[in-house]
């Protein structure tokens, strides 16, 4: 990932206000397709001009072909609030982060943490991320529902990871099995990527616990009970299950590992 910094200058009169409302806007839209990362965005005003430090997947992350609906029109907005076309300053390659994935992929899959700011979407033959606008607008012109499942699903594994409270384990629920709200609405968005990519697209289904270690490895597929998901080696070092009907790829208990 790299770091960018955004400079908006305003051409005439104009209030901390409306310019603060007109960027925060447009980068909420930038947000939702995926060409800039994280969820908080320090805006600061020094020298008669806003300032803004943003992570992003690529160099060109913000270039216009990418733009969606929302950003083009969260442009406009920004004229309106009597702000020029924000000027880029490239700052550098973020050191503590991954690169994004630039080869063609055989396979992808859904997978993220809490840990990870990156694209959920991910290549299945190196697990790098690919920036969401590489692929065709999910929903409404852009990708604001897997970012927002995204960040659902980093807030329940954050929770169980943390394991403080009784939420441990509806959050772990929600991760985990096949029948949770957060379950169904990550299945459908990978459906939907599947089809508008012609790629195969897999779910990662989080697994903890488990009796032992040879009854995770006799386990079925929980979608629809086939005995014959395990594999024989572990894709990328770390999955250990894929059932190719129902698109689900998993790992075997973090517990038993």
């Amino acid at each position: 990932m790299f770091v960018t910094e955004l400079r908006f200058e305003p051409f005439a009169d104009t209030t901390i206000t409306a310019a603060e409302k007109a960027i925060n806007h447009y980068l909420e839209a930038l947000r939702a397709n995926g060409q800039i990362l994280g969820r908080e965005f320090a805006v600061a005003y020094n020298d008669g001009e806003f300032r803004v430090r943003l992570m992003q997947p690529e160099k060109t992350s913000l270039a216009n072909r990418y733009n969606s609906p929302w950003v083009k029109s969260a442009l406009k907005g920004l004229t309106d609030a009597k702000l020029l076309t924000p000027r880029e300053k490239f700052i550098g390659q973020d050191i503590n982060s991954e690169v994004s994935n630039t080869e063609p992929v055989s396979w992808q899959l859904l997978y993220t943490s809490y840990v990870h700011m990156c694209s959920p979407l991910r290549s299945g033959d190196n697990l790098l991320p690919i920036p969401l606008y590489q692929i065709p607008a999910t929903f409404n012109g852009d990708h604001k529902r897997i970012i927002k499942w995204q960040s659902e699903w980093q807030a329940c594994d954050e929770l169980q990871m943390a394991a403080a409270t009784k939420a441990e384990f509806a959050a772990l629920d929600e991760i985990s099995e096949v029948d949770s709200d957060l379950f169904r609405r990550g299945w459908d968005l990978r459906g939907r990527i599947e089809y508008l990519t012609k790629t195969p697209t897999y779910y990662y289904l989080y697994r903890v616990g488990g009796e032992s270690l040879a009854s995770e490895q006799a386990r079925v597929c929980p979608k629809c009970g086939s005995q014959e998901w395990k594999l024989n080696e572990p894709l990328l070092d770390m999955f250990h299950f894929r059932c190719e009907p129902c698109r689900l790829i998993s790992n075997l208990s973090w517990d038993h590992q």
